[in-house]
């Protein structure tokens, strides 16, 4: 399945490419990430492959991922309407000043035009809250981001890392007050990062938005590159990024992610990445890469096919502990409709279900 092979995000008509190129490391302002030169051959070669969806935010690199695709993306037209952008508002670029940041009006529309700036474009085309404020009323938020859609500086708008009773809140809010509504939600999801599905996936599935997953091979952990054999030898990229989840439960999950990619003669990254994409609710994932053979390598995932076994061994290992009532609602079924089959989920007789013969009161 290459690149254009398109779906559709959450409920919307915006066809977005499976996966999508995360541009954090745009820039090496930071001292590390990839320079202006190689960034431009990755998205010349995303776009090359048919990917059409590239993610950023206003605070990468201090700005400087959002410069390195207006400069060679934002500033010529006729590149610029064939690529959806999405970059996010939130962070602070200027130290002391209390509304540099966060999601009230006076923040959120002063960040969106330093990002058109930085983007130069007119538009930008999914617009994304990175963090939840828990200083500012959502109704507040909301409303800014419809007068934005309005005003036609912005087409679609996502929530990141927000809590799923939050977002819920925000897109009843919009839906009852006739504001723009959230398409889609951006989230952490790996094998290594499953306590999502507890609320904040079947959430964006109820209320129509598609789930965009970051950090899908966990910082690199999942990437191939360490393993129960060289722990402890091979120096991470990320630093504590990666060291502070190396762990048993880690390399229990490696363990499997590379004996699955030995299967289907793939690696372990493509492995991780397939198995990511094929959940429930996913739309499009974000990958990142620092250099051209990493973009390679990360798109080749969606050539991937995993068997059932597959992807249950996979399940089984990496399978997370939720947070109350997650657990109890999996044997919910047991109690409704338990010895039957009701929309393809089968459940086993309840302990405390009464027999055909039972007295009933």
């Amino acid at each position: 399945m290459p690149l254009n092979h398109y779906v559709t995000l959450g409920r919307s008509g915006l066809r977005v490419s499976p996966f999508c190129l995360g541009a954090m490391t745009f820039g090496e302002d930071l001292g590390w990430g990839t320079s202006v030169e190689t960034s431009n051959a990755i998205i010349d070669r995303y776009l090359a492959l048919g990917g059409n969806f590239i993610d950023t935010a206003n605070v990468y690199t201090h700005g400087h991922s959002e410069k390195i695709i207006g400069d060679h993306i934002g500033r010529t037209p006729s590149k610029r309407d064939r690529v959806v952008i999405a970059t996010k508002f939130f962070g602070n670029l200027f130290p002391g000043d209390p509304n540099g940041g966060g999601t009230g009006a006076k923040s959120l529309i002063a960040a969106t035009h330093e990002s058109l700036r930085r983007l130069q474009t007119d538009y930008i085309d999914l617009l994304w809250m990175h963090l939840w404020d828990r200083h500012t009323p959502i109704e507040e938020t909301m409303r800014t981001l419809d007068d934005l859609v309005r005003a036609g500086k912005v087409r679609y708008i996502g929530f990141s890392d927000t809590p799923a009773w939050k977002v819920a809140q925000a897109q009843l809010t919009a839906q009852f007050r006739g504001w723009t509504p959230l398409v889609a939600l951006q989230i952490e999801y790996s094998l290594l990062e499953r306590t999502v599905e507890g609320e904040l996936i079947p959430m964006a599935q109820e209320l129509g938005l598609g789930v965009t997953p970051w950090s899908p091979l966990k910082s690199g952990v999942l990437s191939g590159k360490y393993t129960r054999e060289n722990a402890g030898t091979v120096k991470p990229d990320r630093g504590v990024w990666v060291e502070g989840n190396l762990g048993e439960r880690a390399y229990s999950v490696i363990d499997v992610l590379v004996k699955v990619a030995k299967e289907v003669d793939s690696t372990p990254a493509r492995v991780a990445l397939a198995w990511v994409q094929s959940r429930p609710g996913v739309s499009s994932t974000i990958i990142g890469a620092r250099t051209l053979e990493q973009l390679e390598n990360n798109v080749g995932a969606l050539d991937v096919k995993l068997t059932p076994a597959q992807v249950a061994a996979l399940d089984e290992v990496s399978k997370p502990a939720l947070n109350f009532p997650a657990g109890i609602l999996q044997g919910a079924p047991a109690f409704m409709h338990g010895g039957l089959t009701i929309n393809g989920v089968t459940a086993p007789v309840s302990p405390i279900t009464p027999k055909a013969d039972s007295k009933r009161y």
